[in-house]
Formats: C-alpha cells, structure tokens, sequence
C-alpha cells in the first residue's frame, strides 16, 4: 500500500489520470462529443480535488463516481480502442483504491454490458480481478453480478477467454473467502456469544453472519446449487455451467479454506446437507457402472461413469476426508466405502487408477488412519472401514495379477504409450519374459505369466497423483501397464511405514513418560509423589486407550498387508522392491511384536521365512504352528476369496546357489535365488533387532535359518559358530560367487545374533532357547532312521547362547542342558549326538572356569548345578557321549580338580555310572581318571567322599571288557585300603564330625539317618564298603579277577583288620565273609560245565581250568580256605562276640555244601578248611621260641597221614595294638577259653557236619550216567583222616548211634569205585597187595575207636559188636566187593585208561587186613560179654563161610587160606568159650553155621584152576587135612557138649570126605594124586576112629557111626553094580575116563574100610556092618571080568582082605543067640 500513499505515487495518479481523460477527450472528438466533454469535465474536476484536498485519495475516492463517469461513458462507445483506453485507466484507479462501492457498481453494470456485447473479454476479466482483488468494496449483488459476469465469460467461444475466465473465478472464488478470513481474524479479539444455531439451520440463518462471510457462503451455496444442477439462489443471472468446473471450485476452496468451514457453524452446515449428498449423488453412476455388464438385461440403461467428474469428485472426497473428517465422520465411512469399492476388478481401469491414487493420499496420513481405526473399526457397528481399505489393496494388487487388464486400451501389441507416468516399454509378450533365465532389465513384477512394471511414481511418503491432476482431460486416459500396481504398492509402503513410525513414536513417548515419572516419584516428597501418581494413572489409562487403538489397527490392516505384500514378494524381480516389501514385512512384524499380537506377528514373520526359503519348501514349522495360519486359510475381502499365494516356482529369479534341502528323505537338490538370500538377510535383521519381541517366533525364524544355513553348507565349529563348508556333501553344494562372498558375511551375522542374545530380557532369552530347542527336536525328528548327516544348527546355536549367556547361567542351565541330555545326546544319529555332547561339555568347561560373581567356591549351589548335567549324562547308553563325558571328567579334573569340593560325589558318579556294556575305550578312560583321583586327588576330597571312591573302583573291577584293568582297580583297592591306614585318625575324625552333624539333621527333619553298615562307626564303615566291594569282586564271573580280589581282600582284613572295633567284626564275618561265601556258593553250584575252548587270544588253558565250575571251583577254594583262616588266627576275637556257635554253624554249614559240592577240588579243599578249623585249639605257649613275638601255635598232633592245613603251623606277628591284646597269651597259664561246655557243642556240631559230609558225600546216586559225580580217593581219605582228630573231641559222648553212623559213612567210602583216569595213581598194580591210604584211614579210624573202647567205660565196651560187624562186612568184599548203588565197575584189567569208566578198587589186601584185625581182636575179647551175647563167632563163621566155599572162586588164591587160617585160629579160641557157654544156648545157632562152613569148604563147588601144580594141590590138600584134624581133635572128643544134630551133620561130612568123587578134568598120569587120597584117608580114618572109638557113652553115638558105615557101605555096593552093568554092555569100547575114576576109588575105598574095620575092637563094630561088607564080596568077584589094568590092580587090593572073613559057619543057635 506504501507505494500508492507515497505522494510521488499519488503525483504520478494524478498526471496519469489527466493524461489517460485527456486521450479520451481526444478520441472521442468526433465521434462521440458527449464522451469528450465529460473528459474535459473530468479533468478539471481532478485538478480540484487536488487542489483543494490535503488528502487526495480520500477525496478522489468520495468523488470517484463522477472521476469514474467519463470512463463508463467512454467504455460506453463499444469502441475497442476507446474501451482499452477506459479499462486500463479504471484499472489503474482500482489499484490506487480510490473506488467507492457506488463508482464499484457502476463499474461492474458496465463492464456487464461489454460482456454481454462481447467486447474486449480478457480486459473485462483483468478489471474485475482488480477490482475485487484490491479491495472489499464490492460487496453483496454487486459482488455476485462480478462473478457472474466471469462465469458468463468462461463460457464462450473463445478459448483463450474460457481458460482465463476460469482462472479470474477461481482467484475470485479465493479473493471471497480470503475477505472473510480476514474478517474473521479483525474479530477474532471482540468475543461474541455466538447465535444459537438450530442443527437443521438453513439459509436464513445467515443474517448473523458478517458482510465477507456472507458472500462467501451465498457463493459456496450457489456452487453447490450450480453442481447440482439447480438454479442458484445468489448468482443471478448464470446461463451455464459445467459440473467439473463446479467441482473443481468447490475442492478448491475445501483445500484452501479448511478453517472457515470447521469454525463456522453455518459452513459447517453447508458441507453436511450439500456437499456430502452432493458428492453421493454424483457417484451414482460410478457405483451402478459394471464394466463389461450387458445393458439389456437392466430395465433402464446405466449411466456410464464419466472420468472428469468421477475424478474431481475423487479430488473433492479426497479434500473432505482430509480436512473435515472430524465433522464428517459418517459420511467419510460412505466415501471410504465408495472408494473401496472403485477398487473393483469390474470397474473401469482408469477409475481404479484414481481411486487408488486417492487411497495413496489417505495412506501417507497415518493419524488421519487412526482416526478411522478410532470412528469406525472400534465402533461396534460400523464398518470395519480402515480394515476395508487395506483388504481392498490387497484384492486390488491380486486382481492385477489374475485378471488381464481389459479396460486397458494399449493393448498387447501396441509397442509402449506416452503418459505422464514416463515411458514404459512393455514387452510384446509379458508371458515370454525371462526365457533361459534372462533377467528382466526393467524393475517389475511377474506372477504366472503375469508381467507388470514397476513404475516410479512418487518419492516415498509423500502421494503426488497423476490422474488425478488430470483436469484437462475429458476423455478417460490410458492408464500405462503398472501404473496402478506401482501406486497400490506405495500405498501399502507407505500405510506400513506411516502406521509403525507413529505407533512406535507413540510407544515411545509412553515408555519415556511412564519411566521418568516413576524414577521421580521415588526422590519427591509425599505430595508431589501423589501428583505424580496421579499423572502416571492418567498416563496409564491414555496408554491404555491408545494400546487400544494401536491393536485394532494392527489387527485391522495385517491380514490384508500380509496378503498382499507376500504376493508382491513373490512377484518381485527387482531388488529394491523386494528390499522395501521386506522391510515392511520387517517393520510389521516388529510393530506386532512390540505389542504382543502373536498371530499376526508370526504371520508376517512366516511369510519373510517362506521368502528366504527355496518355493513349495517342505518346512513344516511353516505350515503348520499356529502363526502361519495364513498359510491355507483364505481370507474373505470385500466378500472375496484372497488366496494366501505361497511363492510360484517359476519365478524369474537369478540362481544364486544350489544345495541340498534339509528333510528326512533326500529330495535332489533345491535352488537359492538372490531373492532368498535378501529374505534370509532381513531374517537375520529382524532377529538380530528385534529379537527381544519375536517371543515364541524365534522358532519360526530359526528353523528357516537353519535350513538356509543347511542348503548353503555352513557347518558348526568350536564355540557354535558357523563357518562354510561341507565336506561330505559336495558335489550337491554349488555355490555362485555373489553368494560365496555373502557367506562369511551371513555367518557373521548368525553369530552376532547369537552373541546379542546377552542384551536380551531373561523371559525372550527363555524364548529363544526354547524355539533353538524345539528346532533342535525337528532336526532329530529328521535325523531319525537315516545315517544322513543331520542339522547341527539348533545345537550350535544352543551352545553359542550359552557360552555368550554364562553371567545369568542359571535361568538357562536347566532347560539348556535338559534339552541336550535328554534328546540330542540320545539320538541315534551320531553327528547329532556328538555335536550334543560336545555343546554339553562345552558349556560345563566354560561355566566351571567362567569368573562368576560369587565366585563357585562360595556358591556350591551353582557349581552342583553346572556338574549336575555331567552327572545325568551316565544315563545315555550311548558310547561316543560317555566317552566325551569322560574326556570333559578328565579335563575337569586336570583343571579344577583341587577346588571341586562338593561336586566330587557328582564327578565320582560319573565314573562310576560306567557300565559294563559300554565298550573298552569308554572304560579305560574313565579308569585313566579314576587312577588319577585315587594318585592325586584322595586328600584334597571330602572324607565322606571316599566311600564313593571305594563304590566306583570297586564297579571297575566289575566290569568285564578289559582284565588288566579289573586286576588294576584291585590294585587301587588294595592302594585306597593304604591310604585309609596311613591317615586313620585324620579320616576317623573328620568322619566322625560329619557323622554328628548328619545325626542332628536327621534328628531335626525326624527321619533316621540311613548308611551302609549303620551302627557301626563311620570309619569302620568305610572299611565295611572297602570289603564288601572286594567281596563283590570275588564273586566276578573272570577267575583272574576273583582271584586277585579275594587274595587282597584276605590279605586286607588280614592286615588292617585290627584298626576295627571290636563289635565291627560281627559285621565282617555276617555281612562280608558270610555273605561272600554264600554267593561264592551259589554261583560255583550253578557255574557252567561247557568246557571253555580258550582263554581269549591264544591262552591255552589247563584242563583243571578248563570250564566255568572247575574256575569257580578255584574261587570257592580260595575264598573258604581265606574264611576258615581268620576263623583260625582270629578266634579271640571272634569269639566273646556271643553268637560265635551260630557263626561256627554257618562257617561248617559252609564247609559241608563245599565238600558236597560235585568237585573233587572244591570238595578236598573243604576238608582241608575243616581240619585247619577242628586245629583251633586254645594258643599254648610256645617254649621253643622264646624270642617270638606271642604267636598263636597250632598242635598238629592231631593230624593223620599227610594232609595238613595250608599254613597251619605258621605263626602270625603282630604289630599293632592288638599285640597287646594277645600278651596275655604269653604268661605261664593258659588263657580262659570259653566254657567247656559250648566248646564240646562246637566239636558235636563238627560231627554232625562230619557225618553229614561223610553220608552225602558217599551215599550213591540213583541213576548214572557220564557226568555222575563220584567222590575222590584223596577226598575220602582226608574225610575218613578227619575222624580220629575229631573224635579225641567228642569220644565222652560217643554213643553206639553215632558208631552206626559211622559205619555207614565207612562201608560207603570203601565202596567208592575209582575213575578209570585215576586209577594208575592211586592203585597199585594188581598183582601188589597194598592198601589204598582211604582204607588205610578207615581201618586207623576202627581202630582208633577200638582203642578207645578198650581203655574206655563200660557201656563203651558195648560197642564191640558193632567194630566186629563193621569189619566183618569189610571181610567180606575179598570175595563180593561192594555194590556202588547201580554202578557198573570194571575189573581193573578190563579198563581203559582214558575212558569215563569206573573202576572197582582191589579189596582183597583190605578184606585180608581187615580179617587179619578181626582175628586179632577176637583173641583179646573173645570171652566179652557184649561178644558172647552179640554171637560175634558166629557172625565170624558165618562171614568166613563165603570165601571158604568160594575156595578156588575167590578173586584171590591168598582170601580163602588166609580165610582158613584165621577160622582155625579163631575156633581155637572161641571152641573152649562155646563149650563153657553151652548151657546158655548163646551158640546154639552157631554149630548149624559152622557143620554149613566145613561142608562147603571141604566139598567145594569150585574146581581148581588148570594150571595148578601137583606140589600146589598136594598143599591145599593138606590145609584140608588140617581141618579135619581140627574136628577130630576139637570138635569130636567134645560131642556130649555139642548139639547131636551138630555131630550127625559131622559124620555125614567125614562119610562123603571118605570117598569124594574126583575132578573130572585130570589127566591120567595125574589121577592117582588128585584123589585127595591123604584126605580120604583121614576122613575114613576120623570116621572110623570116631564111630568105634571105644568112648561111646551113649549107644545112640553108637547108631550115629553105624548109621555112617551102613551108608558108605551102601554107596560102595551101588557104584559097583552100575559099573559091571556098563562094562558088559559096552563091549569092546573102553568106558568114560571118569567112570573108570570112580570104580578105582571105590575099590580103594572098600580096602581102606575094611583095613579100618580091623583095627577097630571088635566090639565097636555091629554085626550088621559086617554082614554088609561080605555083601560086597560076590560084587567084587563080577568085576573080574572088567578089562582095564587100573581096575584090576585095584580090585586085587579090594580082594585080599577078604581072606580073614573065610571061616567055617557057626552054629545057628549060635547065630540066634547073638
């Protein structure tokens, strides 16, 4: 304004003003006079004004009617160059402003009339421009006439004046309502109370409003009218108008003037009943219009949408959603709908275009989305409008790709268009695109066949429309290919970017706000603490509201995003496209996760692991977890079905490498594309950023980075990181360079995503280990049943966690180490499981030297907790994860093993959880550190820990794998048993402590404390469990092991034994000693016979060796002999613990099943225990060896033959405390023993063990067979032996039962057959008559007993009897030897010596002792009692019976003479005891036996052998001789003292004796000495002397001999006859040789008798005898006939006595009178 108030300006005014009315004047000159003299008028008048006025301007301006008069005239003229003239001086007093309103009104009527004449159009406009622009005096009607008058002009033919004239309207339209805004800010001090306007309030209301604001809303209503197509209230006199110019208008001033519509109520007015309905109204046909829809079939024809109002409207929503959405909430839910709904596949192309360039201006507003999220998807029945809109993009970017754009004009072979969107070849085939992996030069997007450009439209946020600034154009334009997709992809960029910058900024604001507060709260005081708690609600319920909004959003928008962007994703060729997909998808993601929406959180981090993955990638982790529910489901938008598009598999993208997929089955190979590998990237971004909130989606990302790390062949090494490279699956491995250099930059990141796992929260650090964890689980899952090298990533990761997380180890230790223990070091694949253990150890190492804060020696609790996982991994079977255990163990204890304090019991158990199955490596390993431990580390442990020591050396011994190192950890037994004695006291006391503080914890909680070997003190406890696991180790299936053990166990309680308390020993003998045999026992009873082929290797073993029950057998030896021994030398300890006798009874219990137990070694050695434990006798003192320490001396008087205890007699030395213990042994009396009384119950109990041995043992079995056990020779003997040293014990109790059971066990052990395979050892050869030492023992033992018996009692002598059956039955095996149950023996001859034969022994030299014994001890006891009444003599002959009739039967020649001699000497003595016994009747059975004996010896059945000699024959016949002559001396003289029957029985025997029938196998030239002539002779003469012996007593002797005769003679007269008969029948032929015998005999028989009958007085002989011996005479005299020589020879001497018969007959009476 200065410059025209200036006076030089106001000068200037003034000369132009004279100068522009004096050129009118001129022009009008002729023409137009009045014209001219109005000028001239004016200018004088101008001069006035000057003149008189110091104001000038003013002045002008109260005259400008009549300054301005001249012009009006002239511009009156329609003359153009005097109308330019006017107009321009007009103008130029408008610009100075001196126009009133009434010069202003006058102007407008004027230039009115121009324009309907059509004069000088654009000046007209250029006036009213200036006039309106320069001031506000036009007002009102005038105002409307003014914008009447431009709109008439923008309607003509001219388009020069068209063009200008919408211009002048629109900076008249602005002018308008700029006034107003200047009103209002003049007013804006003076606060009015504004009218109360009615909702409904209409045009009427508008008197309240000021002059500006009334023009500008007469003019805004009149718009809408004019748009309406109705006639306007204000503007009058419009002739046309167009609806676009309408529009255009109306968008204008919404833009410009925003302010005026939301502060004034009237306006606000107009836009709810006008504008919107308006704007509604428009967009019908667009709504109606389906493009391609066939008119027909609607009744009436369908308007068709028209693009330059279509679009404006578009402007206008676009301004009114902007700017009145507060006033405009419903209707804004219609236009959103409205252009949700242009987004439709059925609508045209050029209107979805603009549509979505509108959506585009709403996307980059992110809080104007919040407030439709706020107004319509939070109300409860609204609709879901923002939710509505992002779906539509999404439908609208799928729709591109499916539905071939047919709106579209350029058609495919049109080769590009020119459009404002830049020039775009399309390729003439999109479908060919790409062929033989060309990659397309322009960026763009490609889905099945579908290619579509990706245009640069806008830079990013801002949203710069193209058609819609199309406002020239009136025809629809042509829309390039990819312009629409290009736009909805900005859309959605920008919706992603906009929504998560603000929420996140929001998000922000509240975590600083929220966080200040609360630190302030703290320090303040009380009140102002309350204020602030008060501001921290109010923060705390806006958080909550916005939280709200913030979800709501997200939940409304992701589906669709997600939709959307993961196709875009799959469609994208272009690097940078794909990059800012992902980067939303990021971005999305971390939003959801940062307010713990998971669904979607996962949903969008599935689709960026699906995009790193090679297409239709079986990853079931992405198919299946709750997250990717997207996956399969479609969702409905807008009622249709949008496909979640999983990547197509044809997608144009560079390879960059090619591997192998990680699944169970191998599948070829699968691609990477760079694409994937961009993925994988933004994976890793969003881990590595992000992680805190990716929550339960760790499990997503990580199992898509694994398997990518699986195709890319990166490995794990030390530490979890990876590293490229994959030696085993090469050649399946291609990788292009581009992504060899990406590895190790990819690894990197990995591992730094692991590394900033330390900054993570501890609830997602428990969310990553558990999502690493579950992979881990799918990669077992995988690596199940194949020997395919499986996924190591998970583990690797685990560990690389883990060693970053080591300063809060605790929270993750367990489920860490848990997850590793119990599944990946237990899964069969073995990469996998030492990749397990390897994570394991590792993290055990590194938390054991990590610098935690406590440190671990103040904090056991951790240190247990970081050992224990070592500990839980004993329970894998597996090999390989024991042996890095052990290795781990081994480095443990090379490198803490000082400071490892309480974890020792945990590290010992890991050791010791060796079994035996594992394998010899994993076994010696673990034995290396137990040797360490026990060199090293036994003083640095707790002392309560060397029990555990004991435990585990002990189970190395047990285990089989490996002999040396069995026998070794007896070897550290024996070192720890060292150790324990060297530092007794320090371990007793610290044991003790423990012990007393265990008590009282015990006592506190109220349960009892619970040890091995309870009552016993603590440190003899420790011995306890170092001799039960040596115990243990006897019993070891490998002989070598039991015999080491048990030597060192034996040797052990040998030599510490006495640091026990006393009580403890009850302990050592019930619970080690004891039970060790017991087992000893059971196992060498059920031991194996398989005969063992080899001892490993090429170790011969020894045939007494050679099964498993001969080995064990060696064990049982041992192991009794060890027992039987500390029972020996520690008897005084032993025995005041009160129930020794039960012990002693145990220990012979023992002995008795070991000397019963089917083998020969087992069985000798037990006897051999039993003798060394019946030496026990009380300690005497030794005088012989005075220097000697007290030694306890063992007398082996009693022992028998060779057998002595092994180390019986050797003395023990002491130097200990129990030296002292035994001094009282050395004084002069003997120390006190324990009563008589229970020692004499010990020694029973050994007889009663003696017998059961001795019956069992030798009691045969039922059934036989090759495997019958029969006890040995040497094993008999020293039973038997055993007898004698017992019996000194137990002879004052010795009862006739126990002698019975004697017997039995003696008869049984002489029966026993020899193995044919023995028998050269222990049998002479036949033809010795020697005693095997068994029955030299068993004839020691009778007489041991008969000893005793003589010097004993009494009633002892009673026994007697029984010793003489006993020998008696011994007797009798010379000829019948025992029967060995149902064994058949063999005669020795007949044995083969290598057979599994029995061999009956030769009893002949024992039977003949054993007779020899009996005779000898009838001599001494022939007149007992006890042998009077028990009929020994009788039971003498009776035994002696046998062999003598057995004579030449007997096995030997020696049995029956000796037999002989001993009856002949035994009747010498016992003959006078039976005749003064006579009248008792106590012999009377023993005559009949003794006429049995000589019957069946003289006469025996048995012929003698062939080869016998004369001289021989001649002596056995005089032994019979002797017999005879035995009972014509002792027997025969005595016969009134003997039973009659005896005598008659005696005579009969003599008779037959007389003429006995001979052998019939003699030769001739032998016959006349085999007779037994002398025998005969004797017999005759016996009988004869007998009969008439002239001390006849009674005559019924008389008869007796008589009676002989008569049968003799009888006999005699029989034979003869027979042979006369036989001679004359045989004629010429000689008769048998035998018969011939018999005649001969006979006839010397006859000689002999008469002979006899001579030198008998007379008187003895009876007349009878005679009579028949005469009788005999006729017969002989037949027999002369008979023709051999011998016969005759003998008949001569038959004959001859005869003689002295021939005398005269006697008288008769004579004859009748004798």
């Amino acid at each position: 304004m200065s410059s025209t108030n200036s006076p030089e300006a106001v000068k200037k005014l003034l000369e132009n003003m004279q100068s522009d009315l004096r050129a009118l004047s001129l022009e009008c000159k002729k023409k137009f006079p009045p014209v001219k003299e109005a000028a001239e008028s004016g200018i004088i008048k101008v001069k006035t004004i000057a003149a008189r006025n110091t104001e000038i301007l003013a002045a002008l301006k109260e005259n400008s009617s009549e300054v301005v008069q001249p012009f009006l005239m002239g511009c009156g003229t329609k003359e153009p160059k005097i109308t330019q003239l006017c107009l321009a001086a007009i103008q130029r007093l408008m610009s100075h402003e001196v126009v009133s309103e009434t010069a202003a009104g006058n102007i407008i009527n004027m230039l009115w009339q121009l324009m309907e004449n059509s004069l000088e159009e654009l000046k007209l406009l250029q006036t009213v421009l200036v006039l309106l622009t320069t001031n506000t005096v036009v007002h009102d009607e005038a105002l409307s006439k003014a914008i009447v008058l431009c709109f008439r002009l923008h309607f003509t033919k001219d388009n020069i004046t068209n063009n200008t004239a919408a211009a002048t309207v629109r900076q008249v339209v602005t002018v308008v309502f700029e006034r107003m805004v200047a009103e209002d800010e003049q007013h804006r001090d003076i606060i009015e109370q504004p009218a109360l306007v009615q909702a409904n309030s209409n045009r009427r209301s508008v008197s309240t409003l000021k002059p500006c604001a009334k023009d500008a809303y007469m003019l805004f209503q009149d718009l809408c009218q004019l748009v309406n197509a109705d006639a306007p209230y204000w503007l009058v006199g419009m002739t046309e108008m167009t609806r676009t110019f309408g529009l255009e208008l109306l968008e204008s001033v919404l833009n410009d003037f925003p302010q005026v519509f939301l502060q004034h109520q009237e306006f606000s007015f107009l836009l709810k009943e006008r504008v919107c309905p308006l704007v509604i109204k428009l967009f019908s046909p667009n709504i109606k219009f389906r493009q391609g829809s066939n008119t027909s079939s609607s009744p009436a024809p369908v308007e068709k949408p028209y693009f330059p109002i279509c679009m404006r409207l578009l402007r206008v929503v676009s301004v009114l959603i902007k700017q009145f959405y507060s006033l405009l909430v419903t209707e804004c839910e219609i236009f959103l709908s409205l252009l949700v709904k242009f987004l439709d596949a059925d609508k045209p192309q050029w209107l979805r275009a603009v549509a979505v360039e509108s959506i585009h201006r709403l996307c980059v507003q992110p809080q104007l989305l919040r407030s439709f999220c706020q107004s319509y998807d939070m109300k409860q029945h609204s609709t879901k409008v923002f939710r509505d809109i992002v779906n539509a993009l999404g439908s609208f970017i799928q729709s591109l790709f499916l539905v071939p754009p047919t709106g579209n004009p350029a058609t495919a072979n049109q080769a590009g268009n020119n459009n404002a969107g830049g020039t775009v070849s399309a390729p003439a085939n999109p479908g060919m695109l790409g062929i033989g992996g060309g990659v397309t030069l322009l960026p763009a997007f490609e889905y099945r066949g579908t290619w579509i450009p990706i245009l640069t439209i806008t830079v990013q946020g801002s949203a710069k429309a193209t058609y819609l600034e199309m406002l020239d154009k009136v025809e629809p334009p042509t829309i390039p290919e990819g312009y629409a997709m290009s736009v909805a992809f900005h859309c959605l960029l920008d919706l992603v970017r906009g929504i998560t910058s603000m929420i996140e900024g929001e998000l922000g604001e509240t975590e600083t706000e929220c966080q200040p507060t609360s630190e302030a709260a703290s320090s303040t005081t009380q009140s102002s603490e309350q204020q602030e708690l008060q501001s921290t609600a109010d923060e705390m319920d806006k958080e909550i509201v916005n939280k709200a909004v913030w979800e709501e959003m997200v939940n409304a928008c992701w589906c669709g995003l997600l939709a959307a962007l993961s196709l875009l994703l799959d469609a994208s060729t272009d690097e940078a496209a794909t990059e800012n997909i992902l980067k939303a998808e990021l971005t999305m993601a971390a939003l959801c996760g940062r307010l713990g929406l998971v669904t979607s959180r996962d949903a969008f981090i599935t689709a960026i692991c699906k995009g790193s993955l090679p297409p239709h990638y079986a990853l079931t982790v992405l198919n299946t977890t709750t997250a990717a529910t997207l996956s399969n489901k479609s969702y409905s938008i807008q009622g249709q079905s949008v496909m979640m598009i999983s990547p197509s598999s044809e997608s144009h993208q560079q390879v960059v490498a090619v591997g192998q997929p990680l699944a169970v089955q191998p599948q070829g190979t699968v691609m990477l594309t760079s694409k994937n590998i961009q993925c994988m990237r933004t994976l890793l971004n969003l881990a590595h950023c992000h992680g805190a909130v990716l929550g339960t989606s760790w499990q997503l990302v990580l199992a898509t980075l694994q398997h990518l790390v699986w195709i890319l062949g990166l490995k794990p090494s030390s530490g979890g990181a990876l590293k490229p490279g994959r030696a085993v699956e090469g050649p399946s491995t291609v990788l292009t360079t581009a992504v060899m250099t990406d590895l190790p930059v990819i690894s990197n990141i990995l591992s730094r995503l692991f590394e900033s796992s330390q900054y993570l929260d501890d609830v997602s650090l428990h969310h990553l280990i558990n999502a690493l964890c579950s992979l881990s689980l799918e990669a077992m899952d995988m690596a199940y049943g194949n020997n395919k090298e499986p996924s190591l990533f998970a583990v690797a990761k685990l560990l690389e966690t883990g060693l970053v997380n080591m300063h809060r180890i605790e929270i993750l230790w367990r489920p860490l180490t848990g997850h590793l223990l119990e599944k990946v070091c237990q899964h069969p694949n073995s990469r996998m499981r030492e990749w397990g253990a390897e994570a394991l150890t590792s993290l055990i190492k590194a938390g054991l030297t990590f610098n935690h804060d406590p440190p671990l020696s103040q904090n056991q609790r951790l240190q247990l907790l970081l050992l224990n996982p070592l500990k839980e991994m004993s329970s894998i079977n597996h090999p390989d994860i024991r042996l890095k255990q052990l290795e781990c163990v081994l480095q443990i204890l090379q490198s803490q093993g000082d400071s490892l304090g309480p974890g020792w019991p945990l590290v010992l158990g890991v050791m010791g959880a060796i079994r035996n199955d594992q394998g010899e490596s994993l076994i010696r390993t673990a034995f290396q550190c137990l040797q360490l431990v026990v060199t090293d580390f036994l003083p640095t442990m707790p002392c309560s820990c060397l029990q555990i020591v004991v435990d585990v050396a002990g189970s190395f011994g047990l285990h089989n794998q490996e002999l040396n190192i069995s026998l070794t950890s007896i070897g550290l037994l024996w070192n720890i048993s060292d150790y324990f004695f060297q530092r007794g006291e320090i371990i007793e006391k610290e044991l003790n402590k423990e012990e007393a503080a265990q008590q009282k914890q015990a006592e506190e909680k109220g349960v009892v404390l619970n040890r091995p070997f309870h009552p016993a003190p603590p440190f003899d406890c420790l011995w306890l469990c170092l001799y039960a696991k040596l115990g243990e180790l006897c019993v070891d299936p490998r002989p070598a092991v039991r015999k080491s053990a048990g030597q060192t166990l034996f040797s052990t309680i040998g030599a510490h034994g006495t640091l026990l308390q006393h009580s403890t020993w009850h302990t050592v003998i019930w619970k080690v000693l004891f039970h060790l045999l017991d087992r000893v026992r059971e196992s060498s009873t059920t031991a194996d016979k398989e005969k063992i082929e080899s001892g490993g290797g090429n170790i011969l073993i020894h045939h007494s060796r050679d099964t498993a029950e001969k080995q064990w057998a060696e064990t049982w030896v041992l192991t009794l002999a060890g027992v039987a021994r500390i029972f020996n030398t520690r008897r005084y300890l032993l025995q005041p613990l009160g129930d020794f006798s039960r012990a002693w009874d145990v220990l012979l219990d023992h002995i008795q099943s070991a000397a019963l137990s089917k083998n020969n070694e087992v069985s000798l050695a037990a006897l051999k225990s039993f003798q060394e434990i019946l030496q026990i006798v009380s300690p005497v003192r030794d005088s012989d060896k005075p220097e000697t320490p007290p030694a306890v001396n063992v007398p082996v008087s009693v022992l028998l033959g060779s057998i002595s205890g092994p180390g019986l007699s050797r003395p023990f030395v002491r130097t200990d405390s129990i030296g002292e213990r035994l001094g009282r042994y050395s004084s002069s009396e003997p120390p006190i023993v324990t009563d008589e009384l229970e020692d004499l119950n010990l020694w029973w109990a050994a007889w009663n063990t003696w017998y059961r041995i001795g019956s069992e043992s030798t009691k045969p079995p039922i059934t036989f067979d090759k495997l019958t056990f029969i006890p040995s020779q040497p094993f008999l003997t020293a039973l038997i032996q055993i007898f004698p040293a017992l019996y000194q014990h137990i002879k004052t109790g010795f009862s006739m039962d126990d002698l019975q059971k004697l017997g039995v066990i003696l008869h049984s052990a002489v029966s026993v057959p020899i193995s044919s395979d023995a028998s050269p050892f222990i049998l002479p050869s036949y033809t010795e008559a020697v005693l095997t030492s068994l029955q030299e023992a068993v004839l020691t033992a009778l007489d041991v007993l008969q000893k005793a018996i003589c010097i004993g009692s009494e009633n002892m002598q009673i026994m007697y009897p029984a010793i003489f059956d006993q020998l008696l039955a011994f007797v009798e095996f010379s000829c019948k030897p025992p029967q060995y149950g149902q064994l058949e023996t063999k005669h020795i001859a007949n044995a083969k010596y290598n057979q599994a034969e029995w061999v009956a022994l030769n009893y002949v030299p024992f039977a003949e002792r054993s007779l020899e014994v009996v005779v000898d001890l009838y001599q001494k006891t022939a007149c007992h009692k006890a042998v009077v009444n028990e009929k020994v003599l009788q039971n003498i002959i009776k035994t002696l019976r046998f062999p003598l009739s057995l004579k030449y039967s007997c096995p030997s020649e020696s049995t029956w003479k000796l037999a002989v001699s001993s009856l002949l000497k035994v009747l010498s003595i016992g003959l006078p005891v039976a005749r003064q016994h006579a009248s008792s009747g106590k012999f009377d059975s023993m005559w009949p036996e003794l006429a049995n004996t000589f019957e069946d010896f003289l006469f025996t059945k048995s012929i003698p052998p062939d080869n016998l000699s004369i001289q021989e024959f001649q002596r056995n016949e005089c032994i019979d001789v002797e017999v005879v002559q035995l009972i014509s001396t002792e027997i025969l003289p005595y016969a009134n003292f003997i039973p009659k029957e005896f005598v008659g029985q005696i005579m009969t025997m003599l008779n037959k004796g007389s003429i006995h029938s001979q052998s019939s196998s003699f030769t001739e030239a032998e016959i006349d000495i085999r007779l037994r002539e002398e025998f005969s002779k004797m017999c005759f003469e016996t009988l004869l002397q007998f009969s008439f012996s002239n001390k006849v007593t009674t005559p019924q002797e008389g008869y007796i001999s008589r009676m002989a005769l008569s049968v003799l003679l009888k006999r005699s007269q029989d034979v003869l006859h027979r042979y006369i008969e036989d001679e004359r029948l045989s004629g010429k032929c000689p008769l048998p040789r035998q018969q011939v015998t018999e005649i001969i005999f006979v006839l010397k028989a006859v000689s002999t008798l008469i002979d006899s009958l001579k030198k008998t007085q007379p008187e003895n002989v009876d007349e009878n005898t005679w009579a028949q011996v005469i009788a005999l005479y006729p017969t002989l005299v037949e027999c002369i006939t008979c023709s051999s020589s011998e016969v005759c020879s003998a008949l001569k001497e038959a004959l001859v006595p005869f003689k002295d018969f021939m005398q005269p007959p006697a008288s008769k009476v004579q004859n009748g009178e004798s």
